[in-house]
């Protein structure tokens, strides 16, 4: 689109059909852009092709709970915000389910006015962040991120793959795109700020295990 502001992606999960189809009818009824799965590992694999500006899950569901998927998420698009909703009683999972990286979590049952309201705003802050990355990284791209940020070279990590050097190439160039870093300094940079990596942490001296035990 160009003049045209593209509407915003919504995935919503849930095992209840008649919930689905009730919150797909009230988010396209406010101009977003609806896909609903019936559980996480749809879900999952959607994610891979088609744009997601914020995913809402249910908290309970069989095989993949909310919290499962938002891990889940999290690893593979850690930059998606994703709202939990939770029936009354769950507070405390929903609770753990935000220090998981949830963005918020709104109980049932639902109230139109206020789950808009509450999607209106995590949409507003997203836009307001910069967006390094809106393209999943792939299983082997991860892998080799990973490597990258370790040190190795090409040639070393085609060697632990047991693929080309060419190959190797083509995904490390594909990462540097989808980050849009020109160089290795900003590619961990920007890895690091959307949490695809975290930097270990620095131990103290004198301190084996990474504990301040007041000694200097």
């Amino acid at each position: 689109m160009t003049n045209i502001e593209r509407k915003k992606h919504i995935f919503f999960i849930d095992d209840e059909l008649e919930v689905r189809e009730a919150v797909t009818e009230t988010l396209q009824q406010s101009d977003y852009e609806v896909s609903h799965f019936a559980n996480g590992a749809g879900c999952l694999e959607e994610l891979y092709s088609k744009k997601c500006d914020l995913l809402i899950t249910d908290l309970k569901m069989p095989e993949m709970d909310g919290i499962d998927l938002l891990i889940e998420v999290k690893r593979l698009a850690p930059w998606i915000p994703v709202l939990v909703i939770t029936g009354y009683g769950d507070i405390p999972t929903a609770v753990r389910a935000v220090k998981a990286g949830a963005k918020d979590f709104i109980e049932k049952p639902l109230n139109r006015e206020s789950f808009l309201s509450k999607i209106s705003t995590i949409l507003s802050e997203s836009a307001s962040e910069p967006l390094l990355i809106n393209v999943p990284l792939t299983k082997s791209e991860r892998k080799i991120l990973k490597m990258v940020i370790d040190g190795k070279s090409n040639k070393e990590i085609a060697v632990l793959l047991h693929r080309s050097i060419r190959t190797v190439e083509v995904h490390r160039a594909r990462l540097m795109h989808k980050l849009k870093a020109d160089n290795l300094v900003e590619l961990v940079k920007r890895a690091v700020t959307i949490g695809l990596i975290e930097l270990p942490v620095k131990k103290k001296r004198g301190d084996s295990t990474g504990k301040n035990d007041g000694k200097l």
